[in-house]
């Protein structure tokens, strides 16, 4: 097929891929332009950018899809197809296509619709998620289904692992999709409004942990905003980054934030409800580390606190 692309993030260079590993004709390939980013405002290529030139396709950064629309109609696409672009498509594009516009979407549709579905499952607890192809329309997320596959989210699991793993499965799925519409089996089907969910993006402020909560909650909170926003706290008036913990004891004395056992392999903290074990921390201004090295440069003593109020 003769399809368009539109995506930006690391989650759409396996799909970018295996279009073109199987042979069909990449057309366009948009992505989001270069935006400052990091402590020193670096103007960085977004991942699709780099997978696009690695694999000899040109791309482009239109500021504006409007400007660009004849251009792309100029190029006869058979099917576009849309994953983490970062910006809702214009109906003029959605129209384009002859078989529209295929979106790939990291959730169980109408479950978890907006931009964070798998952080949003990871802070709810949830023990499944999953991938869907849908047609685009002009509501968010909101087209007809055309494939979906049940994926567990396991344990132990970061949203940035969970993305890298439905990133590969998200692929597979959107080739099924492409050959359905090639041999004209494709069966779309529309969603039950009333099971829908929404998944906001997430803002730096999302990342800061609240020990009132309890360590289940925080564990998840850890777990869903790796590699962002990352989740920090406060300890002697500077930011902390915790970059990874696990589950203590249910039950521990000591209020909210308050170091209870100081140990190379972790430090203990109590909150709302049980102990959360700090295992790896990121000082300010420092790279991440076990709590083994930070220990080796700071004293941490029991009873004392994190957090803002400490």
């Amino acid at each position: 097929m003769r399809i368009l692309v539109l995506a930006t993030a690391a989650f759409a260079v396996p799909t970018l891929e295996a279009l073109v590993t199987h042979g069909h004709q990449i057309v366009g390939c948009l992505t989001q332009p270069q935006r400052p980013q990091g402590r020193g405002l670096l103007r960085l290529p977004s991942p699709v950018k780099t997978a696009a030139a690695r694999l000899g396709l040109p791309v482009e950064e239109p500021e504006n899809l409007g400007g660009h629309l004849a251009d792309i109609q100029s190029r006869h696409p058979d099917l576009g197809v849309v994953i983490s672009y970062g910006r809702l498509i214009p109906v003029s594009y959605l129209q384009t296509p002859r078989h529209g516009m295929l979106g790939v979407h990291p959730s169980l549709l109408p479950k978890y619709r907006g931009a964070g579905p798998m952080v949003w499952a990871i802070l709810n607890g949830e023990s499944e998620t999953g991938l869907t192809i849908f047609r685009l329309n002009d509501r968010l997320d909101a087209g007809d289904i055309l494939l979906q596959r049940t994926a567990a989210i396991e344990p132990r699991e970061t949203a940035e692992r969970l993305s890298d793993r439905l990133a590969h499965l998200g692929a597979a799925l959107l080739l099924d999709a492409v050959r359905r519409l090639e041999e004209g089996t494709a069966a779309f089907r529309p969603q039950d409004e009333r099971q829908a969910t929404y998944a906001p993006k997430l803002t730096k402020a999302d990342g800061r942990i609240n020990w009132r909560d309890g360590a289940e909650s925080i564990d998840r909170q850890i777990r869903a905003m790796q590699p962002w926003p990352g989740t920090y706290t406060e300890w002697r008036g500077q930011p902390l980054k915790i970059a990874a913990a696990s589950l203590g004891p249910s039950a521990g004395e000591g209020r909210p934030g308050q170091v209870v056992k100081v140990s190379p392999e972790g430090l203990a903290v109590a909150t709302g409800h049980g102990l959360l074990v700090i295992e790896e921390l990121q000082p300010a201004g420092r790279r991440q580390m076990p709590v083994r090295d930070f220990l080796a440069g700071h004293e941490v003593k029991i009873g004392e606190c994190f957090g803002e109020d400490a």
